[in-house]
């Protein structure tokens, strides 16, 4: 979607017309087209055809549309989130009951995806364990996020993960907790307070100092850019961090879940 979104922007600036002129000419509304151009939004076969005939582009639009890729690496809901975590100097995460994209090997995410309901195929979940995976890359930026991430316990357990992808998956935490500018608590089971009962969510601050929020559930996912909301969300991570393992008590328990597998 945004290859397509670029070529319209590029499409409509060759054309010598603003965001707004162009909303004005198609009768919708400004927003949609940065939308579109952003990627943000698919872009229709029906207004595809139009804006080649508005923009003279002998059916360019059209035909990038017809030959999008099937397959997405990342729903449309999450693209946004995928491009601000890409770029942010600091993130927060919570989950409850599997271990955070971030975090995870890529056996771990495909035992994840092959358990979808209704399945992927196995092009689709190729595609997006791939895409899970690259996200990590933040880690090796030359100026990497500051990282917190706080798991509830039962996520570690992964009784539906194979003895050897467990043990993978561990390691894996453990190794990450020693990063610079990384830190991983774990929220044990017999933690007598949980801030984070609502469910999963992630908070970030953008190179400009933006502090947005994102949290998902099974039938969606929600941006969170109201500040009292975020500030709501920031508070349940302060409390989550309190009643959570320190982060010494973290990689101790690790070691000893290690120790059983």
């Amino acid at each position: 979607m945004k290859m397509v979104g670029r070529l319209l922007a590029l499409f409509r600036q060759v054309a010598g017309l603003t965001q707004a002129d162009l909303a004005e000419r198609l009768v919708i509304a400004e927003a949609t087209i940065a939308a579109i151009e952003q990627g943000r939004r698919p872009l229709l076969p029906d207004l595809a055809r139009t804006l080649d005939q508005l923009l003279d582009t002998k059916g360019a639009l059209a035909v990038a549309v017809e030959n999008m890729p099937e397959i997405d690496q990342f729903p449309l809901f999450a693209e946004e989130y995928i491009e601000q975590e890409r770029n942010a100097i600091a993130l927060s995460w919570y989950d409850a009951l599997v271990i955070p994209g971030l975090l995870q090997t890529s056996d771990y995410a495909r035992t994840l995806l092959q358990q979808r309901v209704p399945a992927y195929d196995e092009d689709e979940i190729t595609t997006k364990v791939a895409g899970r995976i690259d996200r990590q890359v933040i880690f090796q930026r030359k100026d990497p996020p500051t990282a917190s991430f706080v798991v509830w316990e039962p996520a570690l357990r992964m009784a539906f993960t194979e003895p050897l992808v467990r043990a993978e998956q561990l390691r894996h935490l453990r190794t990450m907790a020693d990063l610079p500018g990384v830190t991983l608590q774990i929220l044990p089971l017999d933690a007598e307070e949980n801030a984070g009962d609502a469910g999963s969510f992630t908070l970030l601050e953008t190179p400009d100092h933006q502090h947005l929020a994102y949290t998902e559930s099974q039938r969606g996912s929600q941006w969170v850019s109201d500040p009292d909301e975020v500030s709501i969300l920031a508070r349940k991570y302060a409390m989550l961090r309190s009643q959570a393992l320190s982060p010494k008590a973290t990689k101790g328990l690790l070691d000893h879940l290690l120790g059983e597998t």
